[in-house]
């Protein structure tokens, strides 16, 4: 074996320390999204419109000259605008920051840079351009083009009418209704609909009628929906809209108007821009625990890096000596915070207790962050609902919070068959609709779900119901691999793939089912398993491509000529996958070289601190690419510890 056993055991310790120092001082972890120019240039939009709707034409000036100040310091060599610092330009975001300019006044100092992003919007085909981008689903392409209407940059003849009267509607009938726009965007179509009806009514009398006797019925609709916080889903983008469609259309004066410009104010970082959403302190939680290794006590001694951690970490050390003491007792090696009740607490109190008032979702599902702008998902549900077994089977809790836990495992496994679509895949929000993005089944989203299902299925009451929902979520997945053997992700993608998708991401968790599911042997894991083999770089990582060869430099191996770097995010979720089939890496194994290469990258990468380096492959609504800091991290620790627990030569630790 030519892996370097002791670097890889220095390298695993040194990111379980790193993930843990990330930790606030309550024990869960936040985690931090990347900057948006297209949050940015909504956000300035959204304040412009207010101000010029308030008869103060100077509110929040210092605040909007800080953030076109940014704008115009982040437009990319060829025109355009990315989505994040470190994301190719796009059409979308482009024609929003060339709006932004024109709302906020400043399009005469600033023709120049605005000539030249217009430029590149008409490379990209200009508005048709645009609709291309988002096919049939208006969620974004209509309120991008009402954005830009507004701002004087687009006729409104181009911005489409969206039904904001079906918001009237009782939400349990909105799947019969084929709307437009996705679950999660009704306050776009209620807010961008009454401005398209504002600034350029229809001429059908009738229409008109409705949509008049529409309008206040679903403002009050936007008030029941609107969070504690002012922010829909706690997302820059979706509350801008609302913001500066309602400001435009006479209503700055509105409560909704009013919350939605403090959750703007509120959110703009130290910096002066704006990220997509305020944060996935959820997400990152429960993939912080379910990444991190929970030993028990007996097995310290003969575990180097556990035992190294333990004694460079005076908590913990602390937390095994409270404990009491015996060889039989369980306790968690590398966290106090983790062992004790403050992470598993407050895991559990983000779980949905009552039939949320955006979605309409039944109690038991959680969403990506504890603030009251989020919805219960079907990727965030499982996630947690994995973390808490794996609390839950340290025994390190008391009887009473066993049966808090065993409660909400059932409420969520309820929530989750509850949601399962009739073609037997999860969607993210909302059963049923299946037609545009995000609401339609997805792969990564159905395999979360089963492993979430699975972890709590010896406890299910109801074993036939929870087995043939299983049964039905493999066919799924059988039936949607690609013939190469992938699975593509929904919430995922690579932005140097020709079709801006994923295959490492969606393939890596599909066969983690697999894996959980002991379904391995299958011909369907084993086709994936090969195409993750095949799609290594000749540089021993996963992914990426032109982009994260710029940026992610480290000295590879001896002998080993770079041609193209991936990105530690997929690296590290490709590793993991492949030892899924191993049980030890002492010995030989079917995916030994690519795991030898793939870890020797990984270790190189921690070794030059190249693990922090956080890459957009996160997609949000509307193929919004963000990056998060904790993602390269946490899949680090996941795919390192699994090495390291393989080389111990004890598989039932991970």
């Amino acid at each position: 074996m030519t892996l370097e056993i002791n670097r890889l055991y220095s390298a695993y310790q040194k990111a379980t320390q790193s993930l843990l120092n990330e930790r606030i001082a309550d024990g869960h972890w936040v985690g931090q999204l990347s900057t948006s120019a297209l949050s940015t240039a909504t956000a300035v939009s959204a304040l412009s419109a207010f101000a010029k709707n308030s008869n103060d034409h100077s509110l929040h000036k210092a605040i909007i000259d800080r953030a076109v100040e940014w704008l115009i310091s982040n437009q990319n060599d060829d025109g355009g605008w990315g989505d994040t610092q470190k994301s190719y330009s796009n059409i979308a975001t482009t024609m929003l920051v060339i709006a932004a300019l024109h709302f906020c006044g400043r399009q005469a100092e600033f023709s120049a840079l605005i000539e030249s992003g217009n430029r590149y919007v008409d490379l990209k085909g200009g508005i048709d351009g645009l609709r291309k981008r988002y096919g049939k689903d208006k969620t974004f392409a209509v309120p991008i083009l009402a954005n830009c209407a507004m701002a004087g940059t687009v006729n409104w003849k181009h911005v489409a009418a969206l039904p904001f009267e079906a918001a009237c509607v009782p939400q349990k009938f909105y799947h019969m209704m084929q709307l437009p726009v996705v679950s999660y965007a009704i306050p776009a179509l209620v807010a961008i609909g009454q401005t398209k009806f504002y600034h350029d009514p229809p001429w059908n009398p009738l229409t008109r009628i409705l949509r008049k006797w529409s309008v206040g019925r679903s403002l009050r609709l936007l008030e029941k929906m609107q969070p504690a916080s002012g922010g829909f889903l706690e997302a820059i983008p979706l509350t801008s809209f609302v913001v500066m469609g309602l400001s435009t259309s006479g209503r700055s004066d509105n409560p909704v108007v009013q919350n939605g410009i403090r959750f703007i104010l509120d959110s703009v970082l130290d910096d002066g821009s704006w990220p997509i959403d305020t944060n996935l302190a959820t997400w990152t939680t429960t993939l912080s625990v379910n990444a991190l290794n929970v030993r028990t006590k007996t097995k310290l001694a003969a575990d180097p890096v556990a035992r190294n951690i333990v004694e460079s970490n005076s908590n913990t050390t602390e937390t095994i000596e409270r404990s009491g003491g015996t060889d039989e007792q369980t306790a968690v090696a590398y966290d106090d915070d983790i062992s004790q009740l403050k992470c598993l607490d407050w895991i559990l109190s983000c779980q949905n207790k009552q039939v949320h008032p955006f979605t309409n979702s039944p109690p038991g599902g959680w969403g990506w962050t504890n603030l009251s702008g989020a919805v219960p998902d079907a990727d965030d549900t499982p996630g947690a609902m994995l973390s808490i077994a794996k609390m839950h089977a340290c025994g390190n809790v008391t009887q009473a919070k066993q049966s808090e836990i065993e409660s909400a495992a059932i409420s969520g496994v309820d929530w989750l068959l509850k949601l399962q679509n009739r073609d037997h895949g999860w969607p993210t929000f909302c059963r049923g609709w299946g037609k545009l993005p995000f609401d339609r089944s997805g792969s990564d989203i159905t395999a979360h779900c089963l492993r979430g299902i699975h972890a709590w299925r010896d406890l299910y009451p109801d074993q036939k119901r929870l087995n043939r929902a299983i049964d039905r979520g493999v066919r799924y997945l059988t039936k949607n691999q690609r013939s190469d053997g992938s699975w593509l992700p929904l919430w995922f993608g690579n932005q140097d793939h020709p079709e801006e998708e994923n295959p490492v991401y969606g393939t890596a968790k599909v066969l983690a089912a697999f894996f959980e599911l002991n379904l391995l042997d299958t011909p369907a894991a084993q086709s994936g398993m090969n195409c993750l083999k095949k799609s290594q770089n000749r540089d021993g990582s996963w992914g990426g491509g032109i982009s994260t060869a710029k940026s992610i430099q480290f000295e590879p191996a001896k002998n080993r000529k770079r041609t193209v770097s991936g990105s530690v995010e997929e690296t590290a979720l490709a590793v993991e996958a492949l030892l899924f089939e191993e049980k030890s890496l002492l010995n030989s194994g079917s995916n030994r070289e690519q795991i030898e290469n793939g870890l020797k990258w990984l270790i190189e990468a921690v070794e030059t601190d190249c693990f922090q380096i956080d890459w957009p492959i996160g997609f949000y609504f509307a193929k919004l690419w963000y990056h998060e800091r904790l993602y390269p991290q946490i899949f680090t620790v996941a795919a390192l510890g699994r090495a390291v627990g393989l080389i111990e030569g004890n598989r039932e630790n991970q």
